[in-house]
């Protein structure tokens, strides 16, 4: 039995996962006005990318009360690992090396930061 095929969210679906991660469970209300105070969307195109992702298998829908409620179906944990799988692929060559030298070439990182990332490295060494 092979394991269910991953849906890649697109940037729009991305945007209402983060909001569904942060707050478990949300109306198309609720998630419109998030996105609408950063960037001018109208109601109807929130409700139907929502509609589009509960078709697609990305959030669940209860429907048992008039607002329906979503949450999201697919965790963060799971679509940060194959996003970042396929980002080092596509564009480091497979090189998590060249992912790491690149972010932090590009971002000052904070002492607290720079201390998280040794400590993961140095239990990394100890595997």
């Amino acid at each position: 039995m092979s394991s269910p095929r991953y849906i890649k969210p697109t940037e729009s679906e991305l945007e209402i996962l983060q909001i569904l991660w942060t707050r478990k469970l949300a109306s198309v209300r609720e998630v419109h006005e998030v996105i609408s105070a950063s960037r001018d969307v109208g109601y109807t195109t929130t409700l139907k990318l929502m509609q589009i992702m509960h078709e697609k298998g990305l959030v669940r829908r209860d429907d048992s009360v008039k607002t329906h409620i979503y949450q999201a179906a697919v965790s963060k944990e799971k679509t940060q690992k194959h996003l970042l799988g396929k980002m080092i692929d596509g564009l480091f060559g497979g090189s998590s090396t060249q992912l790491v030298l690149q972010a932090l070439g590009s971002h000052k990182a904070s002492d607290e930061e720079l201390e998280e990332i040794q400590s993961l490295l140095n239990n990394l060494k100890k595997q």
